[in-house]
């Protein structure tokens, strides 16, 4: 196995090693998106840069420390040619603590792992002090994980945690994404929309949120929804992604004219999996997605709500610092609106 150092790091990503040494020292010339592409391909090879400095260093003020946990497996974050969401989100998470002198640290957590006593949590060096440190959430956790991190350490989740109001929390404005995205499809005729989302080994929120936001809107606009029109969401759950998607193809021969999915990836699948069905997308249907995320070699390009992923870092790092400051004081939900991006997956039903 070949040695995981710096040097690795740099070869992997085509950049200098100095430039990954400056990345670890917070050096003022080496730009957000870079240091975000370093840690996380540090924490996919396992480098602990933490031990490549001398504890005899003693610095002048107190430093904050920012452990970044990303709930996901490395194969799963780095699949495909999407641009991963985290990968935005650790940007601006990198802008805010290289202007403010903050050391980030980061680390994929299994989204099998339910307890602080496992491994992938044990082996993090960088959690056994407590000392001017906070830690940021990228994607749901356990609950189990959350409630204890919770009473050791300031927490910001980065989406929302649903059974955890008394943690901070910084995430995209769902409902009104899922309004403009039904609206769109409204103004173009449409009247028959289904909504589609998949299970997940940990519930995740955002699904719920947003399934919640097109019960609701579409409820607001008098709009009825069949319960056969729902996919994958409680208690029309299915085994597979691919039985999910053959309900859908067979609701859509029933009828539906769109499909609001909750998130882009899923978006994706379902534009796949119809064409085993014969069914051509925006011809014989039209998709919406959720996050912003473009496939240059995706043909039809996909309609759908952009996430200010940056701007959640970013909000997300400055209340983590205020936290850290601050332990105790009140907690704070705070909601970002994203923007529809209009594709060429969404056209005017067939008459």
């Amino acid at each position: 196995m070949p040695k995981v150092n710096q040097k690795a790091i740099a070869d992997r990503l085509g950049i200098s090693r100095a430039t990954v040494s400056r990345c670890f020292t917070n050096h003022t010339g080496i730009n957000a998106t870079t240091r975000a592409k370093v840690f996380q391909l540090a924490a996919e090879m396992g480098y602990t840069h933490l031990e490549s400095r001398s504890p005899s260093v003693k610095k002048a003020k107190r430093q904050a420390n920012f452990n970044v946990l990303i709930c996901s497996d490395t194969e799963e974050y780095f699949r495909g040619s999407d641009k991963s969401p985290g990968e935005q989100i650790l940007a601006g998470v990198s802008e805010y603590a290289l202007n403010n002198d903050i050391r980030v640290d980061l680390d994929f957590i299994p989204p099998e792992t339910t307890q602080l006593t496992d491994p992938a949590f044990t082996k993090i060096k960088s959690l056994r002090s407590r000392k001017d440190r906070g830690i940021l959430l990228i994607y749901p956790f356990a609950d189990a994980v959350v409630k204890e991190l919770a009473i050791k350490f300031p927490l910001v989740s980065l989406v929302d945690q649903l059974e955890h109001q008394s943690i901070d929390c910084v995430d995209v404005d769902h409902y009104s994404g899922i309004s403009m995205a039904i609206d769109h499809l409204i103004d173009l005729g449409h009247t028959r929309i289904g909504f589609y989302t998949r299970d997940y080994a940990i519930a995740a929120s955002w699904s719920f949120r947003r399934y919640a936001a097109f019960i609701e809107k579409m409820a607001r606009q008098k709009l009825k929804v069949q319960a056969k029109d729902i996919i994958g969401a409680f208690p029309r759950t299915f085994h597979s992604v691919t039985d999910g998607i053959a309900e859908a193809a067979e609701q859509t021969k029933n009828g539906v004219t769109a499909w609001v999915c909750a998130a882009d990836h899923q978006a994706y699948d379902l534009i796949d999996g119809l064409k085993t069905h014969g069914l051509n997308v925006p011809h014989d249907v039209s998709i919406t997605g959720y996050d912003g995320i473009r496939r240059d070699d995706e043909t039809p390009s996909l309609t759908t709500v952009e996430i200010p992923f940056r701007a959640i870092g970013m909000t997300g790092a400055e209340r983590l610092a205020s936290r850290i400051k601050k332990r105790f004081g009140g907690r704070q939900h705070v909601y970002i609106t994203g923007n529809l991006n209009q594709g060429s997956s969404v056209t005017a039903p067939k008459s």
